[in-house]
């Protein structure tokens, strides 16, 4: 059974921490849950997956406004496929789940930053149709 949905319960959350460190090491599986619902709370993050007898990819999104823009937008924080299960296409349906959800919920645009060592990354994003429009800038502060 392949299914696309966002998380709800603390179980779903907490299974997403498997996919989700592939991406973001840093991350500690202890601290996983409790700061999921607190950026959900905070910022309105949601994490949806792709389950296929267990979870192939996971993705960290919100939905949010700008002054800059006109409308509402879905941003992309995190979409990652488990490790061993990539170009078989999780990704792909994934981000297309995305694409249709911004869409249901009135968005104009998908938007997502992407580090800039991740090539493959940015390949499967343009041929989905995404441009490089801006330039993301960052500075440390400890």
């Amino acid at each position: 059974m392949n299914k696309i949905a966002i998380a709800q319960s603390d179980e779903e959350i907490t299974k997403c921490f498997s996919v989700m460190c592939d991406l973001r090491p840093h991350l500690q599986a202890d601290d996983f849950l409790p700061r999921v619902k607190k950026l959900t709370e905070t910022t309105g993050l949601r994490l949806a997956f792709f389950l296929d007898e267990e979870i192939k990819a996971v993705a960290g999104f919100r939905i949010g406004e700008w002054l800059a823009f006109d409308g509402k937008y879905l941003e992309i924080e995190d979409l990652v496929t488990k490790s061993g299960e990539r170009s078989k296409g999780y990704g792909s349906e994934l981000f297309d789940w995305l694409v249709a959800h911004a869409k249901e919920n009135g968005c104009n645009q998908l938007r997502l930053v992407s580090n800039v060592v991740r090539t493959n990354a940015h390949r499967f994003y343009e041929r989905k149709g995404m441009a490089r429009v801006a330039h993301y800038f960052s500075m440390n502060l400890e």
